[in-house]
């Protein structure tokens, strides 16, 4: 529990909201961007480190939620001032970057960008976590799996990519 306090304080609706933005918005994109494609995309070659379809909604939960928490903390963190902290306007970029994704790969099947994409979404998640590390260790930290989940994601979305030229 102690997690989930910044500064001896625990802010339930703060938290709340944290966590239901990147979690509720990363599934309805989800929905959006993989309605009627998922056919599509099991008939595409994948590499064999490609893991079954159902480690993906649990995964990207896990992640949601560890990077709402962690913005979460670093909002805490920065109550007390009265202007938006670049911190923020990085998690808001690559969590943009993040949903963009899904339409690019799935939706539209425009692979190759959907890797350059993955590429600067990668940077912005690197810019993200170097800020949330600045204001608040335990948030910085949270970003890490993202980062490792990332690479991996960009790895498969490249021999996807390469596969199916």
């Amino acid at each position: 529990m102690e997690l989930l306090k910044v500064n001896g304080r625990l802010n339930t609706k703060k938290l709340t909201i944290g966590i239901l933005v990147p979690v509720v918005g990363g599934s309805i994109v989800g929905w959006l961007a993989n309605r009627n494609s998922q056919e599509k995309y099991n008939k595409l070659d994948k590499p064999s480190f490609s893991p079954p379809a159902a480690v993906f909604p649990t995964v990207w939960t896990i992640l949601y939620s560890a990077m709402g928490v962690a913005k979460y903390r670093v909002d805490l963190k920065n109550a007390q001032k009265s202007r938006e902290i670049p911190a923020i306007k990085a998690y808001d970029f690559q969590l943009g970057l993040n949903f963009l994704w899904s339409f690019l790969f799935f939706r539209w099947g425009l692979r190759g960008t959907a890797l350059v994409e993955m590429t600067v979404l990668l940077g912005a998640i690197a810019l993200t976590t170097y800020e949330f590390f600045k204001v608040d260790r335990t948030a910085g930290s949270l970003m890490v799996p993202y980062i490792g989940w990332v690479i991996f994601a960009l790895a498969l979305n490249y021999s996807v990519w390469k596969l199916n030229k």
